[in-house]
């Protein structure tokens, strides 16, 4: 199925950067576009709704369960985890995004009168202020627009608080209300997240505790391979009684609206900001998700490694480096950093 898919991106590039004698192969191409996305979206969307989410952890007992089977099915290489965030941040899916991108905003797609889908691109980690501003752009919302998104509708089953915007691929009208794209990402949450949070689940990890640390998993992971392991530190640090000391919570305090980024860079004395969302002054999870999570964080969330480990960070090549002991923390990063406290 891959190759096809591939074939098609690298053809319709091509296109793309072809000025003369092409009209009327890019009128075909246009109006062809919105039905090679749906299936695209659709068939994604099937990809992870398939059974409901395991769950290893047992925090009523302070326990990693190992299960065998669970960790056959997570680390083989078709695993459900690292199709889940293949399906949100493969290379194929951030060229076809760029591809969507690039013809919904082109003056000659926009004037085709048969043709009124807008795309737009949620990635995992975005907090909601990053979601509404996404919609926002291509649709061409004011900021009341932007607000009443982000606020509860009369109808809608869920109020889309901080962790609930399902990452991926949106196709919207171009003309759609805030009402009409909430109850699209609401849809969107229930089918890839809710439908495979069971009961029996739920009675050990409540949702939101879950969502709240695959959000953390988001934030913290260089990519699959790091979220089981990331998740079964932060458990690890749960179970003791531990600060969490996680550096994305304080990023999620500083940014603001007036912020050069909503994630911004954070300093030594952000680590005394007075918020609940800041784990380096309160021990426990943040009150809410700092992000809106993959499916892959959340299955890690819930099936997090059995390690020892206590301390974590990566190199400045994306190397993942854990310890059990903070001496031999600080040893690591004065060996990757040249210094560490």
């Amino acid at each position: 199925m891959k190759q096809p898919l591939h074939t098609i991106f690298a053809h319709t590039f091509r296109v793309l950067t072809v000025v003369t004698g092409i009209g009327a192969f890019l009128l075909v191409v246009a109006m062809s576009f919105p039905a090679v996305l749906t299936f695209d979206i659709a068939r994604n969307r099937d990809a992870s709704e398939q059974t409901p989410f395991p769950v290893t952890v047992d925090p009523k007992n302070k326990l990693i369960v190992e299960d065998a089977q669970v960790n056959a099915l997570l680390e083989g290489s078709d695993s459900p985890l690292q199709a889940a965030a293949a399906n949100t941040s493969n290379l194929v899916g951030r060229l076809f995004t760029l591809l969507a991108v690039t013809i919904a905003d082109a003056p000659w797609y926009k004037s085709l009168a048969a043709v009124d889908a807008r795309f737009v691109n949620i990635t995992p980690g975005m907090r909601k202020e990053e979601v509404a501003s996404a919609f926002g752009h291509v649709l061409g919302w004011n900021s009341a627009q932007k607000k009443e998104f982000l606020t509860k509708g009369p109808y809608a089953s869920l109020p889309l608080p901080e962790g609930s915007y399902a990452p991926g691929v949106y196709s919207v009208p171009g003309d759609s209300t805030p009402r009409i794209v909430q109850a699209l990402v609401n849809d969107r949450f229930s089918a890839e997240v809710l439908a495979r949070y069971s009961t029996s689940t739920a009675a050990i990890v409540p949702l939101n505790e879950a969502l709240t640390i695959a959000s953390l998993i988001e934030r913290e992971a260089g990519g699959p391979d790091d979220m089981r392991l990331i998740s079964g530190i932060i458990w690890n640090r749960l179970f003791l009684g531990m600060h969490l000391q996680i550096d994305a919570t304080l990023q999620y305090v500083k940014g603001t609206t007036s912020s050069r980024s909503w994630w911004p860079t954070p300093v030594p004395s952000d680590r005394s900001r007075a918020s609940a969302y800041n784990t380096y002054i309160h021990a426990g999870l943040p009150p809410t998700p700092i992000a809106s999570p993959s499916v892959a964080s959340v299955i890690a969330a819930l099936n997090p490694k059995n390690t020892p480990c206590l301390f974590y960070f990566h190199d400045r090549d994306g190397g993942f480096h854990c310890s059990v002991t903070y001496t031999e923390h600080v040893q690591l990063l004065k060996k990757y950093y040249g210094q560490g406290k």
